[in-house]
């Protein structure tokens, strides 16, 4: 498998050093840049795709969480930060993890380790063909649900509520874990909160999705792809 490929984003150069220094102990991976600021960050990651962002909150102009909120990436986040009551807002932006400073080696190695894993997790669910079902743990049951039959799920912060034609049902997992185990080609993210079935979209007015009896918002962020998508199946003169 070939490296993972990195950049850091931190606007304190002993933070970008240290973070640097551990990249480097770690045979998986490899750093593509360093920035102090998140304006840097977005110009290279417009031109270059990349495996993981380790992302500082707190920075000038521009913090961490409205660097998430502004621009879609797809790469896997963790979040550094020295600030711990930000923890729950970085989940609600599908991070992978959170990394609280000053940071030690064996933390790092943990994060990237579940990074490592869920890269994984991911190339082979691509890699093979995708079951018509997936199976979700919610309280002390586990439910079975027809991919035919998801309308679209909702992030709530460490859950996940997946509404289907019948039920809704409430899930301790993170929007990136159920998006992985999900065909790109049938259902996508129109907002950090939100992903939905392709197939079940009965129409698009403004900045809203209409499924069933319930209108989404479409973010800014997400609206190029969720419109590129759209014209691939919209019919013209």
């Amino acid at each position: 498998m070939k490296k993972l490929s990195c950049i850091i984003v931190d606007d304190e150069p002993v933070a970008r050093k240290i973070l640097h220094e551990f990249v480097e102990q770690v045979p998986f991976m490899d750093l593509h840049g360093k920035f102090e600021n998140a304006m840097k960050a977005e110009a290279f990651l417009k031109n270059n795709e990349i495996d993981i962002v380790f992302l500082d909150i707190e920075m000038p102009k521009v913090s961490g969480l409205q660097f998430l909120q502004k621009m879609h990436i797809d790469s896997i986040v963790i979040l550094t930060t020295a600030f711990p009551q930000y923890a729950l807002e970085g989940y609600e932006l599908d991070i992978i993890d959170y990394l609280l400073k000053p940071v030690a080696f064996s933390r790092f190695l943990k994060a990237v380790q579940k990074a490592k894993d869920y890269h994984q997790m991911k190339y082979m669910a691509a890699a093979i063909p995708q079951p018509s079902y997936i199976f979700i743990k919610s309280d002390k049951r586990i439910e079975k649900i027809e991919l035919t039959d998801m309308l679209y799920a909702e992030s709530l912060g460490n859950y996940v509520s997946v509404y289907t034609e019948s039920k809704k049902i409430i899930a301790y997992l993170t929007m990136k874990s159920l998006e992985s185990q999900l065909p790109s080609n049938e259902f996508i993210k129109i907002h950090q909160s939100y992903l939905v079935n392709c197939s079940k979209i009965e129409a698009i007015e403004g900045n809203e999705i209409r499924i069933g009896n319930k209108s989404l918002p479409i973010s800014r962020n997400y609206r190029d792809v969720v419109m590129k998508l759209i014209g691939q199946r919209l019919l013209k003169r």
